[in-house]
């Protein structure tokens, strides 16, 4: 089997990199001509188209992203074996995750768990809104996507959607705040709520239950974000409508307890996959890993 011409990977790498054939072929001092050429070569040599042209720009292909990961790999190797004289490192699998930004981090952390600590394994994590993560995805700059809700899926958005985990949702809050024995619809017609804005599929299900109870609840707080409605409850500005995983530590604690379990409210969280002729074995590993 013929090896693979480093020439030929350099000219690639230059061009991933600086997105222009004019600009590569002049950061590594040769005519365009004899760029194309290289990349042509080396297309030829791993059976995979590495670009393709959108209009003027170049876009790399799944195969494109996979070959810049090796090359970075690669030449970053070579530059610290001529730096250290120690030879080449071990190359890392690298995991490329982004998630909702109001997403809980207990969560996000629980998720990556199998993949923490591990010597040869690098995790990067990007959070986003829903659209930019998924245009992230399908652009192969991310590898999983965190939600907690399954995006709409049709067949021009061929996304993998894998439930991993589904909780039940509780009012929490201060132990003054929940005497035992004090009927729920008591609870949410009489004490300060910190609930998620309006449109959050969690607010929609909670204001039904309101609704089916006859209650208006007196509301405190509002907030996206669950790290923010976490801080709320532990400043004691109410109860937080909230899975346990996002307070799990000062539920531990016993900072916070919860109220009597809400008929039928619970979050699920979901991992977002696109299909690849290439798939990152590590997403195999976390979606494979109990929650």
């Amino acid at each position: 089997m013929a090896k693979l011409n480093y020439t030929h990977l350099r000219a690639f790498h230059a061009v991933a990199h600086e997105g222009n054939l004019t600009r590569a072929a002049e950061t590594l001092g040769v005519a365009q001509s004899a760029v194309s050429t290289q990349i042509k070569t080396l297309e030829a040599r791993l059976g995979h188209a590495l670009f393709e042209r959108r209009g003027r720009v170049l876009h790399l292909t799944e195969a494109g992203r996979i070959a810049l990961d090796c090359a970075d790999t690669a030449f970053e190797a070579g530059e610290e074996l001529l730096e250290t004289l120690a030879g080449r490192v071990a190359a890392r699998q690298v995991l490329r995750v982004g998630a909702l930004a109001t997403l809980s981090r207990n969560f996000q952390l629980t998720f990556l768990r199998p993949l923490l600590g591990a010597p040869d394994v690098s995790v990067v994590l990007r959070a986003g809104s829903l659209a930019e993560l998924l245009a992230e995805l399908e652009a192969l700059r991310l590898d999983v996507v965190l939600l907690n809700e399954a995006p709409r899926h049709d067949a021009a958005t061929p996304w993998r959607s894998h439930r991993i985990d589904d909780q039940p949702v509780r009012l929490v809050g201060h132990p003054h705040r929940l005497p035992n024995g004090r009927p729920v619809a008591e609870i949410l017609r009489d004490t300060p709520l910190i609930l998620p804005s309006e449109g959050n599929t969690l607010r929609t299900q909670f204001d039904r239950i309101c609704e089916r109870l006859d209650v208006m609840p007196v509301i405190a707080a509002e907030a996206d974000d669950m790290a923010m409605m976490r801080l709320l409850v532990r400043e004691d500005a109410g109860l937080a409508l909230v899975p346990p995983i996002v307070v799990r530590d000062e539920l531990e604690s016993g900072l916070l307890v919860e109220a009597p379990q809400l008929e039928d409210l619970h979050e699920e969280f979901w991992a977002i996959t696109l299909p690849r002729q290439f798939p990152n074995p590590l997403v195999s590993k976390v979606l494979a890993s109990p929650n």
